[in-house]
This record gives structure tokens, C-alpha cells and sequence, in this order.
């Protein structure tokens, strides 16, 4: 126990720590204190170390690499998360279907996204709803076209991380190419690949339990799924229809817009 502690003490939960730093830190989390600025996103942060890590998502930055593979990561938490693949160890299980997880955090997103029709945050721009405001913060970025993403190299900035990857491998050389032996096209990321070889070896994973249609990706099941369901998670910023898919949306606002300028000119 350091003789200390009671020295460094919080006075608003009482917890002690070794040195008046570590202190001053931790008021912060009461406080909301956040004196480190990102000059790329403006996001704020009460370390200077956070601000650091998080620096890594704009700059490419991947000082985090497997032993066992080429994948890199910008956290070492990440790269725990990571290993779990080589272990194959899942130790955390869905309770409402088969499917296993290596973190709990994967399971906790699998069940929002999966298995529950919340979706609470919705685009301010084309009324999509989303079951976490980080999803929708990233979608937002198609109208936005928001470019948090900076090459550490050259300064040149992307909208999405897998833009910066894909230039980085292309221009500067930077890190590694996985490549299908059976047509010899790249993808900058090792699921990427794996995905596309099961098109290639015929496996499909993802059955719907509504009918006996089979799919290689999650994603295409989920969006074959709103054929079954009544959920509509598309709605019209003009007139608050709302629709399944982003192609009925599309269609509809080019008839609803039109309606609308010309009963503004009736007017």
C-alpha cells in the first residue's frame, strides 16, 4: 500500500492514488473535463494519452502486429480481440441463436443488430434508423462526405478508414495485400478475402429462418430478411412515408420531391 495514497485522495469518491497527476486525471471523469482537442475531428478527450490512440484512426497508424499473421491494429485491446481467431476460443454464446463470439463486446453488437428491431438513431438527412449512434455517426458521413481519415504520408484525406488502407498499400507501400490464389484479386483486409473465397467454394452460412434462401454474408441476409419483416426502416423526410429499402426511398423522394415543387408553384 503506498504510504501516500490518503494524500491523493478524491474528494468526491473518496478513491486514493499514488501521485497528484493520477488524481488530477481521475477528477476529470467526475468533472467532464476534456482539455485534449483532435485537430482533424475536433473530438475531445481527458488524457493525452486517448488523444494519442485515437489519433492512429486518422493517421493509419497500426503499431499493434500479430506474430502469427500480417494484421496490425491502432489498439493493443484490438489486438487481443485478434488473437482470439488463431486460439479459435469463443467463450461467449447467443442466447437466442448458435453463434459463438471471442469478446463480449462482439456479442452485445451481434444481439442489437441481429436479433433486436430497435433503432433508435435516425439520419437527420434520410431518416435511416440505427441501433447504435456510433452507426449512425459513420453513416452520416455518405451525405456529409466527411473526410476523418488523414494519411500520415502525403496529408491526403479519406471518408472511410479501408480508403486510407487501400492508399496507403497502393501509394506508399504500406502494409500487406491479401490475394485470392484462385482469380488473384487483392483486398486490403484478411475477413474481406475470406468472404470473397466462400463465393468461390459455394459456402453459404447465413439461412434465413424464414424461407430456405442461403447467403454467403451476414449482410446479404439482413438485407434479404426485410422481405419477411413489416420493419421499415426508411422514412421520407417530405411526407413521413416509410419504406424497406433504400431503393424504395430513392424512388419515392424523386415522385414525392416533384409533387411537392409543384405545389409550391401552384401556390
Amino acid at each position: 500500500m503506498n504510504i501516500h495514497s490518503s494524500r491523493y485522495m478524491c474528494s468526491e469518491c473518496g478513491k486514493c492514488f499514488p501521485s497528484k497527476e493520477k488524481l488530477t486525471t481521475h477528477r476529470r471523469s467526475h468533472s467532464g473535463e476534456k482539455p485534449f482537442e483532435c485537430s482533424v475531428c475536433d473530438k475531445r478527450f481527458a488524457t493525452a494519452w486517448s488523444l494519442t490512440v485515437h489519433s492512429r484512426i486518422h493517421s493509419g497508424e497500426e503499431p499493434h502486429k500479430c506474430h502469427l499473421c500480417n494484421m496490425a491494429f491502432n489498439r493493443s485491446s484490438h489486438l487481443t480481440s485478434h488473437l482470439t481467431v488463431h486460439t479459435g476460443d469463443k467463450p461467449y454464446n447467443c442466447s437466442l441463436c448458435d453463434k459463438r463470439f471471442s469478446t463480449s463486446s462482439y456479442l452485445r453488437l451481434h444481439e442489437r443488430r441481429i436479433h433486436s428491431n430497435l433503432r433508435p438513431h435516425s439520419c437527420s438527412y434520410c431518416g435511416k434508423k440505427f441501433a447504435t449512434d456510433v452507426e449512425r455517426k459513420t453513416h452520416v458521413r455518405v451525405h456529409s462526405r466527411a473526410k476523418p481519415f488523414l494519411c500520415r504520408h502525403c496529408s491526403e484525406e479519406f471518408v472511410w478508414r479501408k480508403q486510407l488502407k487501400i492508399h496507403l498499400l497502393m501509394s506508399h507501400n504500406e502494409g500487406t495485400w491479401f490475394t485470392c490464389h484462385i482469380c488473384q484479386m487483392n483486398f486490403s483486409q484478411k475477413g474481406n478475402l475470406k468472404q470473397h473465397m466462400q463465393r468461390h467454394e459455394g459456402v453459404k452460412p447465413y439461412v434465413c429462418d424464414e424461407c430456405p434462401k442461403r447467403f454467403c454474408t451476414a449482410f446479404e441476409l439482413k438485407r434479404h430478411q426485410s422481405v419477411h419483416s413489416d420493419y421499415r426502416q426508411f422514412s421520407c423526410f417530405l411526407c413521413n412515408a416509410t419504406f424497406k429499402s433504400k431503393h424504395g426511398i430513392k424512388t419515392h423522394i424523386m415522385k414525392c420531391s416533384a409533387v411537392d415543387v409543384t405545389s409550391a408553384c401552384v401556390l
